[in-house]
């Protein structure tokens, strides 16, 4: 049985090995390529020249912003459809499952179309109604609410899927009862009693939907727009050792984002414990 036992431990060492080696050596790869100066030495322009480009802390900001209030929309959206059908209607459950995967068999290249093509018939029938000021108004480059529109989308099988594994694991019908049975309201009993024991799918929706927001390019791009990710790409083209101190910046960045975001939730519930 110990034989069994290091075998396994030992087969689990050598397989957390091997994808360590697999993900750290293009990773050291490309932070040496980034830092050799060609003579043997040390040299860190690309990244100062990168930090100092006009433009980067605007982009990283908007990307943030955009990550935060598509996170807020998402959540305000899925948490109370998805509590609502199973304590009331639980014959819709499988109606919002499917509804929340569409977007999955949409490729996003045809879904930033259809945005282009409503944005355009807009102007044309629009023009003398209050809503056309609307459709301006979330194209504005400072902060374009079409793109929370389509990272919403986006991101929702991938929310869906991290709460709903979060409420299999809760009965949430039972804990609603019994703080209304102690005398709570419903709003009181879904903000004191199911929100915290659904702070780990909370948790893992905001991650992935933040991981998602910060690293999409394609329709940023295409309708225009300017966050960190359309911005790495095109201030990574002048040189080769800029392109990859671009891609290594990013990657850091939205590692540190989400580190922060895991260690901010571990700390709320180790405070609450």
């Amino acid at each position: 049985m110990a034989r069994l036992i290091n075998r396994i431990r030992f087969g689990r060492g050598l397989v957390l090995l091997l994808c360590g080696v697999y993900f750290a050596v293009p990773l050291a790869s490309s932070v040496i390529f980034s830092v050799d100066d060609n003579k043997g030495g040390t040299t860190f322009r690309a990244y100062t020249e990168l930090l100092n480009a006009p433009g980067f802390l605007d982009s990283l900001v908007l990307s943030l912003e955009l990550a935060g209030v598509t996170v807020a929309v998402l959540l305000l959206l899925l948490v109370p459809a998805m509590l609502a059908a199973r304590l009331g209607a639980p014959k819709l459950r499988p109606v919002i499952e499917v509804m929340c995967s569409m977007p999955l068999v949409v490729p996003v290249v045809a879904l930033t179309t259809g945005i282009i093509g409503v944005l355009r018939w807009g102007p044309d029938y629009l023009q003398d109604t209050p809503l056309f000021q609307t459709i301006v108004a979330i194209q504005d480059p400072k902060f374009p609410i079409v793109l929370v529109i389509a990272y919403v989308l986006m991101a929702l099988p991938f929310a869906y899927r991290a709460l709903d594994a979060g409420l299999r694991g809760v009965d949430v019908a039972t804990l609603v009862e019994a703080a209304r049975n102690c005398g709570a309201g419903w709003l009181r009993a879904v903000f004191t009693v199911v929100l915290p024991n659904l702070r780990s799918a909370l948790l893992n929706a905001a991650v992935l939907t933040v991981a998602l927001v910060l690293g999409e390019f394609t329709t940023a791009s295409i309708l225009g727009f300017a966050p960190f990710s359309v911005w790495i790409n095109s201030n990574g083209k002048s040189d080769g050792q800029m392109s990859v101190a671009v891609s290594m910046l990013s990657l850091l960045i939205v590692w540190l984002v989400l580190l922060l975001m895991s260690a901010a939730g571990r700390g709320r519930k180790a405070a609450r414990a």
